[in-house]
């Protein structure tokens, strides 16, 4: 029997595997988590040397030699999700394989680095707990299969977007518009919901923050989001279809108004400080993937009560 065959015939196998490779991509996650707004800010700062650089040599005497011009950059030191190797950023010290296995690492080192001693952030472990257990409702809930592939992507691109966000106030395209495009790719199959529900859903997704942005922006001449809150809609219409977006901006502000006036009145968080929407966008549309059908048709359901 393949694997394949002996994980749809024996769901407790696809669901221990989806757990163990959720633990896996979920230390992966970590270092996204870490390095991508870091790749994007390199990116940025190389965007305005160069910038700089054309500025300046358009002032320089047109008859001197190209070769002769002073200010050539430095060559960079690779950065990206690869290299260079995990280091600890107190000592520098190399993570080894076996100081990098999910939840089991942290707790062998008692959340402190080998090499110094410094405290591990214990956000790495959680991090990987929840995309474990996630992945590991999905094989459940799901089945073996496309729908159950599908839901584990989404998982990880809305965890790495909640944890970016809460981090930077950032949601980068190098995930949301991918995000976006894997959702309409996968519904032309009808995976979670028809194309043109699909593609209605992006682009319904997208204009309703849009409005509410320019709206509050007319109103108040502040900004009370970003454009990647936009897209990160658009990318949950396009997978879960445009019926669900209501449930989703209803579920996403209602944690957020919960939570962020927790923070203004608990912990003396001022309110001139932005909070991050993307995670209760991440939240509402990870609830919509799972019991979105169900919490539909028990609304309407209630309002047909007579």
């Amino acid at each position: 029997m393949s694997l394949p065959e002996l994980l749809q015939t024996i769901p407790a196998e696809f669901v221990g595997a989806c757990l163990k490779l959720g633990l896996m991509v979920g230390s992966f996650l970590n270092v996204v988590i870490h390095r991508l707004p870091k790749m994007m800010e390199l990116g940025w700062q190389q965007q305005c040397a160069e910038l700089s650089q054309s500025d300046a040599q358009s002032d320089v005497d047109h008859s001197q030699s190209p070769a002769s011009a002073e200010g050539e950059p430095a060559p960079h030191t690779p950065y990206n999700l690869i290299v260079p190797r995990s280091a600890c950023p107190h000592c520098n010290h190399a993570i080894s394989a076996w100081e990098n296995i999910p939840i089991v690492s942290y707790l062998l080192l008692r959340g402190k680095c080998k090499g110094c001693g410094a405290a591990i952030s214990p956000r790495y472990p959680i991090i990987e707990a929840i995309s474990g257990i996630l992945c590991a409702y999905a094989a459940w809930h799901f089945g073996f299969g496309l729908a159950a592939v599908g839901a584990l992507l989404l998982i990880w691109a809305l965890l790495a977007l909640t944890a970016i966000d809460f981090d930077t106030q950032l949601l980068p395209d190098d995930i949301t518009l991918p995000l976006l495009w894997a959702g309409l790719l996968l519904n032309l199959f009808g995976v979670f919901t028809n194309l043109p529900s699909a593609v209605l859903g992006a682009v319904i997704g997208y204009l309703a923050l849009w409005s509410v942005y320019w709206l509050f922006k007319f109103t108040t001449g502040k900004e009370g989001m970003g454009y990647g809150d936009f897209k990160l809609l658009a990318a949950l219409g396009a997978w879960l279809g445009w019926q669900m977006l209501p449930l989703i901006i209803l579920l996403s502000s209602l944690v957020g108004a919960v939570i962020g006036i927790t923070l203004i009145v608990a912990l003396k968080h001022g309110r001139n400080i932005p909070i991050p929407f993307g995670p209760y966008l991440a939240g509402g549309g990870l609830i919509a993937l799972f019991w979105g059908q169900t919490l539909t048709q028990g609304y309407l359901q209630l309002l047909s009560v007579p």
